[in-house]
């Protein structure tokens, strides 16, 4: 059965653990930020494996991927990115199976596979990444047969844009694919520090998006590095949904989510008519949140899963809400087992 959803990113096995303000301090981190890590950040890597709460398949893109499985039949989704032939990189694969996505790895012999540090103090987290073998993606991989079959079945395609830093002409190649055979084509924001040095390879996928997911902060980050003389998040959003697009027989849409705060989703027609719709988020007790790594992720997919099975954008959005719910009641971007199905 062909997979209906195909999920580029860069894989990451993430190593979660518990941090004070202190040790922020120490490395200039920010409790609730993602960067990728030079020199001075790589005893982070030790401290976090040897004091780890929680070590889980990751990389933005991969729980996404995890998360639209969750809500569609087993064997809908289908991941590629670049791992190494390691054991962490076994980890991954045991992870996907287990959740039924099919992983599809560039595999580098030489490179290790990349980690992610996740670092909780409260309810927050700061993401430091060091990419290794996911930074060695290339394009060619998409143009073997088998993948290339994969993506030909595929009826939607979504990217991290974290994969911006890696290998943008494979991200260019699927919107191309999408736009031209009327398929839909999605991107998450990812990361503030994205749309600030990495402008212009975010400004060339841009036409390609159907769907653009992000949060509220890296909605402010894409508007100032574009000279958006305003902190609006809806006419942030409403900017961006109006931008040129190359598929014109369908509209854009920009959703942004605001942590506690309701969802804005702002819609571009092809005939230039902008419409704004806000969501109000699935309220859960304070007490009940254990931490809010991968909400956004879980958001992406369980949107995606709705959108796949047949909802309506709405109705899609809620199902998006209500995984994000079920997610930061676990440790790390994790999914309620048994499985538990969505409910209205």
């Amino acid at each position: 059965m062909p997979y209906s959803l195909f999920v580029l990113g860069n894989p990451l096995l993430d190593i979660q653990t518990r941090i004070d303000v202190d040790f922020l301090n120490k490395y200039g981190l920010k409790a609730n930020d993602a960067i990728l890590a030079d020199e001075k950040h790589m005893p982070i890597f030790d401290y976090a494996l040897k004091n780890s709460t929680v070590v889980l398949a990751g990389g933005a893109a991969q729980n996404t991927a995890r998360g639209a499985q969750y809500i569609l039949p087993s064997g809908s989704v289908v991941y590629t990115g670049c791992v190494g032939n390691d054991e962490f990189s076994e980890t991954l694969k045991k992870a996907n199976e287990r959740e039924g996505v099919y992983s599809a790895y560039q595999v580098e012999e030489e490179i290790p596979t990349g980690v992610c540090a996740v670092l909780i103090s409260g309810n927050d987290r700061s993401l430091v990444t060091n990419l290794a073998a996911a930074n060695h993606f290339k394009v060619d991989h998409l143009k073997k047969p088998e993948i290339a079959q994969m993506i030909e079945e595929a009826k939607y395609y979504y990217v991290g844009g974290y994969h911006l830093t890696v290998c943008t002409p494979a991200i260019l190649e699927l919107g191309k694919h999408a736009a031209e055979n009327n398929k839909i084509f999605s991107m998450n924001f990812s990361a503030p520090f994205l749309a600030q040095f990495f402008k212009d390879q975010m400004d060339s996928v841009v036409p390609y998006l159907d769907f653009f997911i992000g949060n509220e902060t890296e909605a402010l980050a894409y508007a100032e590095s574009h000279g958006y003389e305003t902190k609006d998040i809806t006419e942030i959003a409403s900017k961006i949904a109006a931008l040129p697009k190359v598929n014109t027989a369908r509209p854009r849409y920009v959703i942004i989510t605001q942590g506690s705060d309701s969802t804005i989703v702002v819609k571009a027609e092809t005939t230039g008519a902008v419409s704004t719709k806000t969501y109000p988020i699935r309220k859960i007790n304070s007490s009940d949140i254990v931490d809010t790594n991968g909400a956004g992720d879980s958001f992406a997919g369980g949107f995606l899963g709705g959108l796949i099975s047949g909802k309506s954008v709405d109705e899609a959005i809620e199902v998006g809400h209500w995984l994000a719910s079920w997610t930061i009641r676990l440790d790390g971007p994790a999914y309620p087992y048994p499985k538990i199905s969505y409910t209205a």
